[in-house]
């Protein structure tokens, strides 16, 4: 995923302060390609920057165009993001399908459009026409609207995982151990536990059916399991110096 090939589309958005969200939630991605269909002069620049914070360059560095099929003119891909499902709207993608689906064509150095429609009214039929796909993102059918800067949060995060997935192979904040490496970990635990002669009675494998399930179910990591391992082995040797 080359995220410098993201184009992010936003059409006629009334609110200054939502565009400065949507900067910053940008930034947060590492996506920093802003057009907007509409005029700059309809927008009061303190408020979106104001709601960018640090990333008011880009909007600073936007372009403006007048629809959407001129926004996206450079593009080989232009996908509307919309909630509402119907016989115009064709077959939506989720987020991380739209990822993996774009990937090549970003890494081959081909820009990539994402639309994002008006707060009000979101992208119509007539603008998703001037797109060549379309994402949806799901929620609540109660409360499905999602604020403009969330929803190119969302997108934008998806692509930026894609990237990070990439780079760091499976990234993840923790990644648990396989079920073998909990049933070392198991094994040495209960033989710390039976050499402090904690089984009196017939019952290790009880125990150790126990241990298993509870770390498997926890998703522990390596260190988590040595951490564990060394505890039970002081206890153990601390027990038979007494």
């Amino acid at each position: 995923m080359n995220l410098s090939q993201i184009v992010i589309i936003l059409d006629h958005p009334d609110e200054s302060r939502n565009i400065g969200a949507a900067c910053r939630a940008m930034a947060n991605n590492d996506i920093s390609e802003l057009r907007i269909v509409g005029n700059r002069q309809d927008y009061d620049i303190e408020h979106i920057h104001v709601l960018a914070i640090h990333a008011g360059a880009i909007f600073d560095n936007a372009k403006f165009y007048s629809s959407i099929k001129e926004a996206s003119a450079d593009c080989v891909m232009c996908a509307g993001t919309t909630r509402r499902r119907g016989k115009k709207r064709g077959k939506l993608m989720l987020p991380e399908e739209f990822a993996a689906h774009i990937d090549n064509t970003t890494e081959q150095g081909a820009k990539v459009a994402v639309v994002f429609g008006n707060e009000r009214t979101g992208l119509t039929d007539d603008q998703l026409e001037q797109c060549t796909c379309g994402v949806t993102i799901p929620s609540s059918q109660d409360f499905g609207s999602l604020n403009l800067s969330h929803a190119v949060q969302i997108i934008s995060y998806h692509l930026f995982r894609r990237k990070l997935e990439q780079s760091k192979g499976n990234y993840c904040g923790v990644v648990p151990v396989n079920l073998e490496r909990i049933d070392k970990t198991v094994k040495a635990v209960t033989n710390d536990m039976q050499k402090i002669g904690f089984f009196k009675m017939p019952g290790r494998e009880d125990m150790e059916g126990f241990w298993r399930s509870l770390l498997s179910r926890a998703a522990v990591s390596e260190s988590e399991v040595q951490y564990l391992e060394k505890t039970f082995s002081k206890i153990s040797g601390l027990a038979t110096k007494q």
